[in-house]
């Protein structure tokens, strides 16, 4: 995490806090697998881990050196396009001092006693921005290891001394010209003893950490080999889709399979927890004989309320306190009778994660086993829900990762139910329980299916009021928030403490700006609506009631909105870094080329600090006479640490801007009597290839280890995007997606 300290990261052992966890000799080479422990004052920030029972078999290692010569890095982390497949391989690689040509990845199996997340508890999960950050000293030291052992054997072979021997690009040489390659000796550097102390390379010497390396993943994606589980087949695999319930908590009351099980192509019609499967030989037979099927829905407790009464209810919970989140003293406070106040309510809509690849899953269950196959993004949870529908124990529930077709979080489920992952795994149960073993199902959701099913990012209301002295500055900051847990009720769900939920409360908790007086409290009401993490979680709409209250306020000292902030954030250097780079880009105070036919064109500017990155965004916008407008332009600085891979950072903060438009300019899941509106792209728009802005990403140069890239570049961009329509047309936006008109 950016600005800890890594000091303790030496060649001395005493200086150290490692264990090396096992070291197995898998008869094909060397394999390694390697556990650090954290700091104490490091490890204070998440919750201890439950020590896992050592598995009885083997488990597998983080790295596995072929003896083909082929380096195989085992990736704990889903790859979703944010390059775990890379990053992770790009540091076993600098270690080893590999060549990259002969580097692969394999993901990792479901294993938490070895793959759990360092940053997320005890848990086997991607998400959080924390795949570089929890990773990055594991799969160095990991790599250190394996090199070591491969050096100790070619110094034994030899009859020489350790230290003078030197890798190359995979090539072991020898003082006397001796080579050798990792292959070679890799079953005799399994049979070497752990060293006790293995030695991390110094930044200076990187030769591929801080380059551009080329993805792994690359060439598959682009030549279409790449396999995620839409494209995936097993031999008799057959085809399900699932009629849902059209209101929230509707249940199924009779329905008549007779018209649609006779269809040539229909195998089965199997009543399941959340609806009716009709299990075909393909997609499109499945999906016309959900369409015709009939069915009589119970919706006697189904969800009656729609999105106006849930923004009432929110506006009255605004009138009362809440949970204590933070305060600078105790209790609300009141600027002097001199002071101006301000105030200010934003509303922010449920939103889908619309990824591009609909939820889907595989499923083949045999008498003793079940294997899945599918994007897994939370390991422990699915493994879990699976064996406890099919009364298995976890360890026979076999989860093979594919790639992801886009997640935003929406395939990070820790819910009871991981809906469309034990909708799979019920298909296949009631299969097996009419004497079908074995027949490998892939579920899959439509478009409709997912956007009406998915589990949305809440709905959020703030209530913000705030003083403003004479000379300019802040004087008390009060705000409330309204809105669902995403933790409530899942695996996570310890993480709540004092009734408020972390994440429903990210950027604002932390908030950097040094006021006086600050009181922030929450209320976590429950609703219907199924919800999960969305790509930034609580920054999404956190960063933008900041940011663009902070514009308003400046606004009303009449001030600079740069200049304002860096009176408030003189001691948090990284965000002045940020905050100075791209004030410089973006030339802040020079005047925009004049607009033509009564255009106007402005620029906005917001920071944020998310998952340990802070990302400092000015955006340029046009405004037409009609109130409608275009966002021309980002600069974006980004402080994430040391940066791995500068284009992947850069590929991450455009993504990120990306999707955070489509949300800004489109985002809007409105229910009307239970039912979720929106059904497919033509109402839940995103942006297309014409909509997205010029992006310049601006990457600050850091020594301190690496933070998350996946998910900060989202929170700068809906308020610098207000504020620049602020400063064209004078009109404070305080609704989610934007609208002028």
């Amino acid at each position: 995490m950016g600005g800890k300290d890594y000091s303790w990261i030496g060649s001395d052992s005493s200086g150290r806090r490692i264990f090396i966890k096992q070291i197995l000799s898998a008869g094909a080479g060397l394999a390694i697998g390697c556990q650090i422990e954290l700091p104490s004052a490091y490890a204070a920030e998440i919750p201890p881990a439950r020590p896992a029972p050592p598995p009885k078999t083997p488990p597998e290692a983080f790295i596995r050196v072929r003896e083909d010569d082929r380096v195989v890095v085992i990736v704990k982390h889903l790859e979703m396009g944010q390059g775990t497949f890379t990053g992770l391989p790009t540091l076993v690689a600098e270690e080893l001092d590999a060549a990259w040509s002969q580097v692969t990845v394999e993901a990792a199996p479901v294993n938490a006693a070895f793959y759990n997340n360092l940053l997320n508890g005890p848990i086997q999960v991607t998400g959080a921005s924390t795949s570089m950050a929890n990773s990055y000293l594991q799969y160095r030291l990991a790599a250190a290891t394996v090199r070591a052992m491969l050096v100790a054997t070619a110094a034994a072979r030899w009859n020489v001394l350790p230290d003078s021997i030197v890798i190359n690009q995979g090539i072991i040489s020898g003082p006397r010209g001796q080579t050798l390659r990792f292959g070679e000796i890799s079953v005799d550097a399994a049979k070497q003893p752990l060293p006790t102390a293995p030695v991390l390379k110094d930044p200076s010497a990187f030769r591929l950490i801080g380059t551009n390396v080329v993805r792994t993943d690359a060439n598959e994606k682009s030549t279409g080999k790449a396999i995620f589980t839409q494209d995936f087949r097993l031999p008799g695999m057959l085809t399900a889709v699932v009629s849902h319930a059209p209101r929230f908590g509707g249940k199924i009351r009779t329905f008549d399979a007779t018209p649609v099980a006779s269809r040539p192509g229909v195998k089965h019609v199997i009543e399941i927890p959340t609806g009716v499967a009709i299990v075909a030989t393909d997609f499109w037979t499945a999906k016309l004989a959900r369409d015709e099927l009939s069915v009589d829905w119970d919706f006697t407790n189904a969800s009656e309320f729609s999105s106006s009464e849930i923004n009432a209810t929110y506006r009255a919970l605004c009138q009362l306190t809440g949970a204590h989140v933070r305060s600078v003293g105790s209790a609300p406070f009141k600027g002097s009778a001199a002071d101006r106040e301000i105030e200010a309510v934003y509303e922010f809509p449920y939103l889908a994660h619309a990824t591009m690849e609909p939820m889907n899953c595989v499923i083949q269950l045999q008498q003793d086993r079940c294997d899945a196959w599918y994007a897994v993004q939370s390991h422990s949870n699915d493994q879990a829900v699976i064996a406890k529908i099919l009364g298995l124990e976890p360890a026979k529930v076999f989860l093979h990762q594919l790639l992801a077709g886009g997640s935003f979080g929406r395939r990070a489920s820790s819910s009871p139910e991981s809906d469309y992952v034990g909708e799979a795994t019920y298909i296949a149960k009631a299969l097996a329980e009419k004497g079908y073993y074995g027949i490998p199902i892939k579920l899959m959701w439509t478009r409709e299916d997912d956007m009406r099913r998915d589990r949305y990012r809440p709905a959020f209301l703030h209530s913000l009021q705030a003083t403003i002295t004479k000379s300019g500055t802040i004087s008390s900051w009060n705000q409330r928030i309204v809105g669902q847990s995403v933790a409530a009720g899942t695996l996570v769900a310890f993480k709540i403490k004092n009734d408020v939920d972390p994440y429903s409360v990210d950027g604002i908790s932390t908030m950097p700006y040094a006021i006086d007086k600050i009181y922030i409290d929450l209320h976590s009401p429950t609703t219907p609506v199924p919800v999960l993490w969305w790509r930034s979680v609580g920054s999404t709409h956190t960063a933008f009631a900041i940011e663009t209250f902070v514009d308003r306020l400046a606004s009303a000292a009449g001030q600079d909105p740069i200049n304002f902030r860096k009176k408030m954030l003189a001691d948090k250097p990284r965000h002045m870094g940020v905050l100075e780079r791209v004030r410089h880009e973006s030339q802040w105070r020079s005047p925009l080329a004049p607009g033509e036919n009564g255009t106007k064109r402005a620029r906005g500017f917001a920071i944020h600090e998310a998952y340990d990155t802070v990302v400092a965004q000015v955006v340029e916008v046009t405004v037409r006479p009609d109130k409608s407008f275009t966002v021309d332009r980002v600069f974006c600085a980004v402080d994430c640490g040391l940066a791995i891979n500068p284009d992947v950072v850069r590929s991450q903060m455009e993504g990120g801007i990306g999707f955070a438009l489509s949300a800004a300019l489109y985002g809007d899941i409105t229910i009307d009597r239970g039912a979720v509106v929106q059904s497919n792209f033509h109402d839940y728009q995103v942006i297309r290839i014409d909509e997205m802005p010029k992006v310049d990403v601006y990457i600050i140069p850091s020594k301190d280890a690496p933070t998350g890239v996946g998910e900060p570049g989202v929170p700068p961009l809906a308020p610098a995007v207000a504020n620049a329509l602020a400063a064209a047309t004078g009109r404070w936006l305080t609704r989610m997606p934007l609208r002028l008109t």
